[in-house]
Parts: structure tokens; C-alpha cells; sequence
């Protein structure tokens, strides 16, 4: 189980503090990744419980793009992001006058899922998810031996991210080879717990979402091991697959993007520096890989200097690695 409440009850989460003190409340403002979530939900829950009600922090899960929507608004404080900022945000936040800090904290294995009853799905390579989950195969791969001669002459039931979310964003560029280009004919959220639902009810269905979301449901539902090349081998996700860069194409980054406004009042800059220093032990409870802590800490040192921006180019990227990220963010 999760360490203090169920993702299941991320789809209702706004955080609750004491009764009677709301008028004396100041409140932390966050939105955006249903992947992120888990971390920010247990930092937040921690962070209330320090402050004694002084603070309330509401955690959404609108999706990477459509937390970004409001972050570049100026809606939210924190935004909780599955890939990185893209171009057209970081002209729509430029134009709002937002500036914000692009804080990494932690490594996530996007899974793919089955329904445990499965019982011929025994790995997958990239370029059968990519026959699976192309354009060209919206009503037209609709069957399990379309993609591969030896699965059954059954059908296929589909659960993905919706387009709103930045694990739509990154799936479809490591296994498309376009961000955003997808089949339509699947059961689309941006809140993994209905697609955990979905795959766990169907014996021909599969999925993908964030590792957290598998690990709290491996009762109801089976990773899928994927082969990212021809003549390489499986590989299952795990904090050891993403740590040795095994875990190809599907180990990603997260992060927390704070605006820069916001950093200036007291709440959002102690709630930043809390989730920087109990960030990592509370993704690895939540079952992500935390980053180093040399990692956290430059991003404190960051925040000091004033480094606003991305150190990635408004593109998506996929197969970066830990060791990658932490060079990035040190120059």
C-alpha cells in the first residue's frame, strides 16, 4: 500500500487541513501530472502536518499539458510535469510573464500493463506497441494475432494516458517517434486510476501509466517485460533497470516546476525546500527511483542563483538517463 493514503483517491485529492483555522491558512497551489502526484501528495501531507494547519496545499491532477495550461496562467504555484516543458509552454508562460524553475526529482519506469489472467503476453518489443498504438492502426489493428501471428485471434482492449498527459506526450515519442501521434480508439484519462480499472477488469486489455500506479495494484495487474531492440533482451521495470539505464525507451524524468513569483512568498519557498529535502526518501516509498542526493541539492543551489529556465530544448526527448540528467543540470 501506498504510505499514507491510496492513489485511488488521487482523482478527489485536495488536500484537507484542521478545521477552524482556515481564515488564518495561506495555501500552496499545485497541478498537472497524475505521475508526479504520488510524491507531491505524500510531500504535501507531510509539509500540512509540520506546519500544524498554518498551511494548505492542494494537489490536481489535470495532466502534464493541462496543468501547464494553468501554470503559464499563473493559476498554480508548483506544476507537476512527466517530461519536460515543451516549446509552446514556455512561449505561453513567456507571454504571461511567468518565469519558473525546472526541478528534476525523481526517475519514473513507465509501465506497460496486462490483466494478470493474461496468459500468452509474455514480453513485448517497441515495434509491436508501435503496431499496437500507431495512427494507422486506429480501426484497423483491432486483434492480438494482427500484431504478432502467435498471440490469439482475440480482441484488443486499449487503456492509455489521455492527451492532456505528459506519459501521453512521452509514450508516443518513444514509441511512435512522434510526441502526440496516436491512435484515437482507446480508453483515454489523464487519471491512472481508471485505467488501472480498466486493464484489471479485461483479460485482453492492456495499458500503460507510471510505475507507482503498477506497484500499488501488482494484486490486479502484470507488467509487461519490453524489448527495445531486436536481439536485446527483455527487460522488466524496476529501480534496477532504470539505475543501470537498461530500462529503454521507457525510463523517464519528473519534475516540479515552481514559478519564480511564487518562490517569493514564505509558504511556496518552504514548501519547495522541504520537497527538496524529503523528496527522494517519499519517491522511493511511492515506489519511483529517487535521484541522487547531489541532485536535490542543486536544485536548491538553483533556486539561490536565481537559474530559471529548462535545461532541455521545448522538444521531446526519450532514453535519457540519470547519469545524462545529473550532467545537464550541473552545467
Amino acid at each position: 500500500m501506498m504510505r499514507h493514503t491510496t492513489l485511488l483517491g488521487a482523482s478527489m485529492l485536495a488536500l484537507a487541513t484542521l478545521p477552524n483555522l482556515a481564515s488564518a491558512q495561506t495555501v500552496v497551489k499545485i497541478d498537472g501530472s497524475s505521475t508526479v502526484f504520488p510524491i507531491t501528495e505524500g510531500v504535501a501531507e507531510d509539509f500540512q502536518k509540520m506546519k500544524k494547519g498554518a498551511v494548505k496545499v492542494t494537489v490536481g491532477i489535470s495532466g502534464t499539458g493541462g496543468g501547464f495550461k494553468k501554470f503559464c496562467r499563473a493559476e498554480t504555484d508548483v506544476q507537476g510535469a512527466s517530461r519536460p516543458i515543451l516549446a509552446k509552454e514556455m512561449a505561453d508562460c513567456k507571454a504571461a510573464g511567468v518565469d519558473y524553475f525546472e526541478l528534476p526529482v525523481a526517475f519514473d519506469a513507465l509501465t506497460v500493463v496486462m490483466n494478470p489472467k493474461n496468459e500468452f503476453l509474455k514480453q513485448i518489443t517497441v515495434e509491436e506497441l508501435k503496431k499496437m498504438w500507431e495512427p494507422a492502426a486506429q480501426g484497423k489493428v483491432m486483434r492480438w494475432n494482427q500484431v504478432n501471428p502467435a498471440w490469439p485471434d482475440a480482441p484488443i482492449k486499449l487503456f492509455g494516458a489521455g492527451s492532456d498527459s505528459g506519459t501521453f506526450d512521452y509514450f508516443t515519442e518513444a514509441i511512435n517517434g512522434k510526441s502526440k501521434a496516436s491512435r484515437g480508439d482507446y480508453t483515454a484519462s489523464e487519471d491512472d486510476n481508471v485505467l488501472v480499472q480498466g486493464v484489471s477488469q479485461d483479460v485482453n486489455a492492456i495499458g500503460y501509466f507510471g510505475y507507482a500506479y503498477y506497484a500499488e495494484n501488482q494484486a490486479r495487474l502484470k507488467a509487461v517485460p519490453v524489448v527495445e531492440k531486436p536481439g536485446k533482451p527483455p527487460v522488466s521495470p524496476s529501480e534496477a533497470t532504470v539505475l543501470n539505464g537498461s530500462y529503454q525507451p521507457l525510463a523517464r524524468p519528473i519534475f516540479i516546476y515552481v514559478n519564480a513569483k511564487s518562490m517569493a512568498k514564505p509558504e511556496v519557498k518552504e514548501f519547495v525546500d522541504f520537497y527538496m529535502k524529503e523528496g527522494a526518501k517519499i519517491a522511493k516509498e511511492v515506489k519511483y527511483v529517487p535521484l541522487p542526493s547531489k541532485a536535490y541539492a542543486i536544485n536548491l543551489e538553483h533556486i539561490a542563483q536565481g537559474k530559471k529556465g529548462t535545461v532541455f530544448g521545448g522538444v521531446p526527448e526519450v532514453g535519457i538517463t540519470i547519469e545524462e540528467l545529473q550532467k545537464r543540470e550541473a552545467k
